[in-house]
């Protein structure tokens, strides 16, 4: 009788995918999958405009494929913008144009740069094909413009720039983005995420849009899914030179942004009321929680400067971070927690409604107290 042996030879990925630490994503339950208000993951607490709800139930129907050029809300952002229209490319999220530059421009020896405590997606990106992540020394959890350009070599091909920074909210003022990249070599590609772009003040823009404009090695990325409230809709956009469009246009996904998302972007974009709405709140509630856990210098605690819709806190006392964490969700909220960023010392807190913040400055100053 013949014995049949199962193969042990199956297909085996490639060694730079099996480095890859899987993106995870804000939690929303406890432990215990009990939900929690959400603050981890920097969603607009003001949810979405109500144009851009009205407009989901004109959009096409489901069972239509979408415009796959998003011809209308590339018009529409190029109007608001000052950007011709073929210069805008869309991504499902702001997420796969970061790993569309990487893909498109970096391979196998190549090098891709970004800063220490910047976002996890840089990492992933760089990974995901085959080249080299190369991490720059922050400066108390900035980034160290020169510390980046001393990186710098002839396998570099890719910079990734978040402005403002995801997960620290640092932020790189427009003399230091042209200084970055008036050094970079032509060839390396400088990708510049503006994912929280909007929450500056107008006179605080970085320039990147203009760089974009006038040189072949600039792209700039942006989102709906923070200041617009469209996270669950995944449309993200990015423009640079009409090269650089060119190739991430071959590599995107065919109908990348549904009929739906499509629809409710363009109604969005079109809502400047609710979006400066949104920048005020934000800037308010964010100056009187970061006053409040200044108040709390004295227990360990520290607020870096922030100029998105997050701050990120500091636990350099007797109460540590992972405590306030689990304190804070016995409390009914969920805040980011982030030692797989290297930052066991912190926690990152989407800015919510008054109430909220109130309720967690108050509950990290009762647990600080205690733990002295």
């Amino acid at each position: 009788m013949t014995k049949t042996i199962a193969s042990t030879i199956v297909p085996q990925p490639k060694p730079w995918i099996e480095a890859i630490h899987a993106y995870v994503p804000g939690k929303a339950t406890g432990k215990d999958g009990r939900p929690l208000i959400k603050l981890s993951a920097n969603e607009n607490p003001l949810g979405t405009s109500e144009l851009a709800l009205a407009a989901r139930a004109r959009a096409p129907l489901p069972s239509l494929y979408p415009d796959p050029d998003s011809k209308a809300l590339r018009a529409a952002i190029g109007a608001r913008h000052g950007i011709d229209p073929a210069r805008v490319v869309m991504g499902t999220g702001s997420d796969e144009l970061l790993n569309l530059a990487a893909q498109g421009y970096a391979g196998p020896g190549d090098e891709v740069i970004y800063v220490r405590y910047g976002f996890s997606v840089y990492d992933i990106a760089a990974r995901r094909c085959g080249a080299t992540p190369v991490v720059a020394p922050d400066a108390d959890y900035g980034t160290d413009v020169d510390a980046l350009l001393a990186l710098v070599t002839d396998r570099t091909r890719v910079v990734f720039i978040a402005n403002p920074n995801n997960p620290t909210g640092s932020y790189l003022p427009r003399g230091e983005i042209a200084r970055l990249h008036a050094a970079l070599p032509a060839d390396v590609l400088l990708v510049i995420d503006q994912a929280y772009g909007e929450y500056l003040a107008p006179e605080d823009e970085d320039g990147a849009m203009a760089l974009a404009l006038a040189h072949e090695n600039v792209l700039v990325t942006r989102t709906f899914s923070k200041i617009f409230g469209l996270a669950g809709e995944r449309i993200g956009w990015g423009t640079g030179a009409p090269g650089l469009i060119a190739t991430l246009n071959r590599i995107r996904g065919p109908f990348n942004v549904s009929g739906t998302g499509q629809a409710m972007a363009l109604a969005a974009l079109g809502d400047a009321d609710f979006v400066e709405r949104s920048r005020l709140h934000n800037r308010d509630e964010r100056a009187r929680f970061v006053a409040a856990i200044a108040a709390l210098g004295n227990h360990g605690l520290r607020a870096l400067p922030s100029e998105a819709n997050f701050v990120l806190i500091l636990f350099e006392g007797a109460l540590s971070a992972e405590a306030a964490y689990e304190g804070l969700a016995e409390r009914g909220y969920i805040v980011r927690w982030l030692p797989g960023q290297g930052l066991p010392q912190a926690l990152r807190i989407t800015i919510g409604h008054a109430r909220d913040m109130d309720a967690i400055a108050a509950a990290l100053r009762d647990m600080a107290q205690a733990a002295r």
